[in-house]
């Protein structure tokens, strides 16, 4: 990472809250030129009384991604060391409830828009000679768990990108990391919920029974999953793939993640559906 006062200047989406927020906030007191980024111009405007350098990023527009991208490289006179691809939400309910839009509204943040942020990047950093890209993926980008479809869809899309993306860059020491947490503590559940209630028509759904099993999970507050951990877990994996010479390709962040990784190795297919059926 180059610098100047600073351990480096990175971009940051989805810093309303949760890993984004936490991430931003402990780079930043680290030494680092945080341009923490949101969807929301609310959530924008705290950030900017919070004291980070801020513009608001809608991952589901072009034209957003390109003025947040300009607005980093007019005040960093047209250097970024670091992205982290951050911002992502899921879409809950069975595959057969899921219509093509809705899959389609998956794929634009968590896929598409993503995947549009970084190839602007990606020029710069080839230009300054080098960077960092890491991509906040998930344990449901390498298996799967029912009733998270549209999200499991797009963290296996993604995940396929992203070893893509590393292997053309071989040789450029831009280094792509990929993150992989399983249940962190967040709004990620609360947001999921009112997805869930605007979108799934419970009442016409052969699941409507699993539904209400569903519903309560999402609305309990707190961990709703054994071996949850705060976002400052996740924040320390980004650090050591900011930092380490060398980063690894994956971090794995929880107890399900190194857990569920193992067993997708070892056990037969069916053996794993068997298990994952019941989680």
């Amino acid at each position: 990472m180059q610098s100047t006062n600073t351990k480096g200047s990175i971009l940051i989406t989805g810093c309303s809250s949760g890993i984004g927020r936490v991430t931003a906030v402990g780079l930043k007191k680290r030494g680092y030129r945080v341009f923490a980024t949101a969807r929301k111009q609310v959530d924008v405007e705290q950030l900017a009384a919070d004291g980070f350098e801020t513009i608001q990023l809608d991952l589901t527009d072009s034209d957003s991604i390109e003025r947040a991208v300009k607005y980093v490289l007019t005040n960093t006179g047209g250097r970024l060391d670091a992205l982290f691809n951050n911002g992502a939400y899921g879409q809950p309910g069975a595959i057969e409830d899921l219509s093509r839009n809705l899959l389609r509204e998956q794929f634009e943040t968590n896929l598409f828009g993503t995947h549009e942020l970084t190839n602007r990047v990606l020029p710069i950093m080839r230009a300054q000679g080098s960077g960092r890209i890491i991509y906040n993926s998930s344990i449901l980008g390498m298996v799967a768990l029912t009733y998270r479809g549209a999200y499991n869809a797009s963290k296996y899309a993604l995940e396929g990108l992203v070893d893509t993306l590393r292997l053309e860059l071989f040789g450029t020491n831009i280094q792509i990391v990929l993150i992989e947490p399983g249940p962190i503590l967040s709004r990620f559940r609360k947001n999921a919920h009112q997805l869930f209630k605007k979108n799934i028509d419970v009442k016409s759904s052969p699941h409507r029974n699993e539904y209400a099993k569903i519903e309560s999970r999402l609305s309990q507050k707190g961990a709703a999953i054994p071996f949850t951990l705060d976002a400052d877990a996740v924040l320390d994996k980004v650090i050591l793939a900011l930092e380490s010479p060398k980063p690894k390709i994956r971090y794995y962040v929880t107890f399900p993640t190194y857990l569920f990784t193992t067993l997708r190795c070892i056990l037969p297919w069916r053996a794993l559906d068997w298990v994952l059926r019941r989680i």
